[in-house]
């Protein structure tokens, strides 16, 4: 059986609706509960619910045989696994944010806030700048507002939360899709199932590709 890690939210919703519409549907899923794991012996899948962010960590350490996760997360996290195929949803980007009014001073150390540590890190490093990072985990876009930090480094989508709140975009880091993700061990142990799922996923997002057309 594949065990699939699928991200709680939005985005485990549209990944599930992909997956279900290319024969690994689990209708057990729908059911009203409070259930992590659902299965269905019949197409050999078994789906765990997990945190977006943690399903890299699953994945990674073969808990899970494959699973759907963010490329933000693949960027900051670096996990130890086979990036297979870019879903094409889930689509946003990883940007610098400040106020509207912002205008950098290049001789102090830049004060940053974010949750994504490791891609801030190693943004700012190409730029050869200076900075101190305030790790944050939620309302982010307060921490400029307080004057705790100088600017942002978050997921950006439609953009509204940044206008709401009198911040903008500065600069762009990179765009971010929902990735395709496979163990190491699974992908040489369970070969076979994993590239049947792969080639069924390639399938429709050709199909879709050309219907956009």
């Amino acid at each position: 059986m594949l065990n699939i890690a699928l991200p709680k939210g939005r985005l485990g919703d549209q990944v599930y609706e992909m997956f279900s519409s290319i024969g690994y549907e689990c209708a057990a899923i729908y059911e009203d509960n409070r259930k992590l794991v659902f299965e269905n012996p019949e197409n050999d899948v078994r789906y765990l619910l997990v945190k977006p962010s943690d399903v890299a960590i699953y994945v990674e350490y073969g808990a899970a045989d494959v699973g759907v996760v963010g490329k933000d997360i693949l960027l900051d996290a670096k996990p130890d696994v086979y990036e297979l195929l870019d879903l094409n949803i889930g689509k946003c980007r990883l940007a610098v944010a400040g106020p509207e009014d912002y205008i950098e001073d290049r001789d102090q150390v830049l004060r940053v806030a974010t949750k994504f540590v490791g891609v801030t890190k190693d943004y700012y490093s190409s730029l050869n700048r200076e900075i101190e990072i305030i790790r944050l985990n939620g309302s982010i876009e307060l921490a400029p507002i307080l004057g705790l930090s100088d600017v942002i480094v978050d997921i950006v989508e439609s953009g509204k939360t940044l206008r709401e709140n009198h911040l903008k975009v500065i600069s762009t880091i990179v765009p971010v899709s929902a990735r395709f993700i496979a163990n190491r061990s699974s992908y040489l142990f369970k070969s076979e199932a994993i590239a049947d799922m792969l080639a069924r996923l390639k399938e429709v997002l050709s199909r879709d590709a050309d219907h956009a057309r």
